[in-house]
């Protein structure tokens, strides 16, 4: 008779430290020895904050130590440029597809979380807040987007695709082969013309799989927003990130 085994517990990630050329606190820096590295990428993640060095199987320890250090002026400036980290917490304001919502705590109501105006309302004990805010916020995206792409769709002369909502880091959507549009929540904080913007690229996939001159076409048929948006996002897509 055989038993189940208890699974190894995994080994802490390794961390490094870099001084900051000017004094400060040391900045920790986690390693990722990846197989299929051939070179040192060093990363910040925008949302939390944390910076990541992967390393090829054959760089040595001290190999990346050198690394970090000829890189800590970068790395300084890296971490010092992030936005704020904006919690969500009892009067906090977030924006909202262009507009803002006040985050407000009602400790004795009941249900869950609800928009009243220019406030999104969240019942329960306090600890629950930061979820509920962001449940709803899902939940909100998962209807708006899944209209929206819906509407894009016909006008390609699509069936509504399916909608999957998801937190990813690096994309804010994506188009699978099956036809599912993957959207990040995150774009109901971003004006609402790049979230319009955003669908419109993904649907687009659903006739082009690929970023051909068709392809752009069709973005632009889609959405009069292609080149604000382009440009909101890469000057303020990272803050995104910060909330939550």
């Amino acid at each position: 008779m055989f038993g189940l085994r208890r699974p190894k517990p995994r080994a802490p990630a390794r961390q490094l430290q870099v001084s900051p050329a000017k004094g400060g606190a040391p900045i920790a820096v986690t390693l990722r020895r990846n197989h299929r590295a051939r070179r040192l990428v060093l990363t910040v993640d925008p949302g939390g904050g944390a910076a990541a060095l992967v390393i090829p199987p054959y760089v040595s320890i001290g190999e990346a130590q050198a690394f970090l250090d000829s890189r800590a002026e970068w790395l300084e400036r890296r971490m010092k440029s992030l936005p704020p980290r904006v919690v969500f917490a009892d009067g906090a304001v977030i924006p909202f597809l262009g507009a803002t919502l006040r985050l407000s705590h009602a400790p004795d109501a009941r249900g869950t979380a609800w928009r009243e105006a220019d406030a999104l309302r969240v019942a329960g004990d306090p600890r629950h807040l930061p979820r509920r805010a962001t449940d709803w916020l899902k939940r909100f995206a998962r209807d708006e987007f899944a209209r929206l792409a819906a509407e894009k769709a016909s006008a390609l002369g699509k069936p509504a695709p399916r909608v999957s909502i998801r937190d990813p880091k690096r994309q804010w959507g994506s188009c699978a082969r099956d036809g599912t549009l993957r959207l990040s929540w995150r774009l109901v904080l971003a004006p609402s013309e790049v979230a319009d913007y955003v669908i419109a690229h993904e649907v687009a996939h659903l006739a082009e799989m690929n970023h051909g001159r068709e392809f752009w076409a069709a973005v632009a048929r889609l959405t009069p927003h292609m080149s604000q948006a382009r440009l909101w996002l890469r000057r303020h897509g990272r803050a995104l990130l910060r909330y939550g």
